[in-house]
C-alpha cells in the first residue's frame, strides 16, 4: 500500500476511515494527485470492501473548496491538497 509514490500518508486515511466508519467516501484530489486517485481508491477499496468510494473529478482549490454538491450524498470526504486541515 505504502504513499503511492506521493506525499499521501496511507495509513492516516486508513486510519480515519477506521474511526469515522464511512458507507460513502469521496476523495478530493487536486489536478497533479488525480492520475493517482484510482490506485489510492483501489487500495481502500482493497482494505474496506463495503465502503462505497468515489473520486470527486471536479476542481479542487484546497480546504476553502469543499463541494456543496456532495452534502447529503457521502459520509466523509477526504479532501488532499497542500496543509492539514482539521
Amino acid at each position: 500500500m505504502g504513499n503511492f509514490g506521493l506525499n499521501l500518508d496511507s495509513e492516516r486515511v486508513f486510519e480515519i476511515i477506521s474511526n469515522e466508519r464511512p458507507k460513502i467516501l469521496c476523495l478530493q484530489l487536486p489536478d497533479g494527485l488525480k492520475p493517482k486517485a484510482k490506485q489510492l481508491a483501489d487500495s481502500i477499496r482493497e482494505r474496506f470492501p463495503k465502503l462505497r468510494v468515489f473520486i470527486w473529478s471536479g476542481s479542487n482549490y484546497g480546504a476553502c473548496d469543499v463541494p456543496a454538491e456532495l452534502e447529503g450524498f457521502v459520509d466523509l470526504l477526504i479532501s488532499f491538497g497542500h496543509a492539514e486541515f482539521c
